[in-house]
């Protein structure tokens, strides 16, 4: 019996994916904190996964209980990069506010790695079960 890793793995390799994406659009409005007219964006996990719950050639999931909601699986992982609205806009035109690029940037490393271990532990049971222990 072949292994699906679509199945095995969920969403979670396509959310690390999407982590290190987000991570590095992160690291650009830091680099760029000084750089006048630059424009602070983001990217949304929450719309990362609306827009893969409405793909076409996604993947069901399995529903338990009448009062779960249906969905199905996040294929590509990709959410659009939107612009960040400042608090306190500087003179320049940079809407990078430092405090706040740091505390996103250390949110997304956070679930990043949480899923990253998770992914880790995933593996470690296809391991397992592969080897019949």
């Amino acid at each position: 019996m072949a292994i699906s890793f679509d199945r095995a793995l969920g969403i979670h390799d396509d959310a690390l994916r999407f982590r290190s994406q987000r991570a590095s659009v992160l690291a650009n409005n830091l680099a760029n904190m000084d750089t006048p007219n630059y424009k602070a964006r983001d990217m949304d996990f929450a719309s990362a996964l609306e827009q893969a719950s409405q793909a076409s050639d996604s993947i069901a999931m399995k529903a338990t209980h009448a009062a779960h909601h249906r969905g199905t699986g996040l294929i590509e992982g990709q959410g659009d990069v939107m612009y960040r609205v400042p608090a306190q806009p500087s003179i320049d035109g940079n809407t990078v506010e430092e405090h706040v690029e740091h505390a996103k940037y250390m949110e997304n490393s956070l679930a990043f790695q949480a899923t990253f271990t998770f992914l880790n532990s995933k593996f470690k049971g296809l391991t397992n079960a592969i080897r019949g222990e």
